[in-house]
């Protein structure tokens, strides 16, 4: 490390990250995470410009909050990323994708940047690129990821394997979950899901409701969604969502399925820590209700 901020410790009082959702995940949720004491941030998608940008810095109205990227989106234009600089975002994180020239974007403007890892080659490419932490994803996870390894066991090799400040994510859901991976040597959990049912969400009412009935056993990690929508996504990077008729048809069915696509769909991502939704909540509830014991009153 190079004297710059652990940014899963130094940027929030609470080890608590509610990570990059695209369309999810915008400037008011995130917000809300950071002002209730975690970290949150706004997801940015492959279709989102500069602009889009703008809208949820703004949403934010100046709360600290993370920026999150793919990398191979910002490969076809990175002015998305270019903007957010210019907003100065506490943290950025870019995943999925060659990470050399992005990092760099970032770190020449004096910005802590992380990534999330899937496996030990991820976390090998991860530390060339010089980050300055890293997020192990176990294939729990919500929405798109790698699904070779399980959180804990990813967890724990990358913690052998590194000096990089680690974040722990996937299937977390619960103060005990938030609390395992701390014990486990994690400085942080990055959780998804549970913010995803969030009030200040930009999730529909539909999918919210879709999120508070499932169960951990109702998600499904596919392609399908990327393929029935011609989604650019690469390869090696499946999606987690909650199971529906489209999974049931084509699941193993994948090349039928590009022969005829596009078909209109909607996923619901989710990770396997669904079943701990049970309500539609402000995310300052959420925070406090993940929040270790000793940072966490009576919560």
């Amino acid at each position: 490390m190079t004297g710059r901020p652990n940014p899963f410790v130094d940027l929030a009082p609470l080890p608590i990250i509610g990570a990059p959702m695209a369309n999810v995940g915008g400037g008011l949720l995130a917000a809300a995470i950071s002002r209730a004491g975690g970290l949150g941030f706004a997801g940015f998608g492959g279709a989102d410009g500069p602009d889009a940008v703008a809208r949820e810095f703004d949403l934010a109205a100046g709360a600290p909050i993370g920026a999150g990227f793919m990398a191979w989106a910002l490969d076809r234009d990175d002015a998305p990323l270019r903007a957010a600089l210019e907003r100065r975002p506490a943290v950025v994180s870019i995943t999925f994708g060659a990470l050399d020239r992005h990092v760099a974007l970032v770190r020449e403007a004096g910005i802590p940047v992380v990534t999330q890892v899937g496996d030990l080659d991820d976390l090998a490419a991860a530390e060339r690129a010089g980050v300055d932490g890293v997020v192990a994803r176990g294939g729990e996870g919500g929405g798109h990821g790698r699904d070779s390894i399980a959180m804990l066991p990813l967890l724990q090799a990358v913690l052998e394997r590194t000096a990089l400040p680690v974040a722990a994510a996937g299937g977390i859901a619960t103060r005990r979950g938030v609390a395992a991976v701390l014990a486990a040597g994690a400085s942080a959990a990055w959780i998804g899901t549970r913010f995803a049912a969030a009030v200040e969400s930009r999730s529909s009412d539909r999918n919210r409701a879709l999120l508070v009935a499932a169960g951990p056993g109702d998600t499904v990690h596919s392609r399908v969604h990327d393929i029935a929508k011609q989604d650019a996504w690469p390869v090696e990077f499946g999606g987690r969502a909650l199971r529906e008729p489209l999974h049931d048809e084509w699941l193993g069915r994948e090349d039928e399925l590009a022969a005829i696509a596009p078909i209109p769909c909607s996923p619901v991502y989710a990770g396997q820590g669904v079943g701990a939704i049970r309500a539609v909540e402000p995310a300052a509830a959420i925070v406090a209700a993940l929040a270790p014991e000793h940072s966490a009153g009576s919560a």
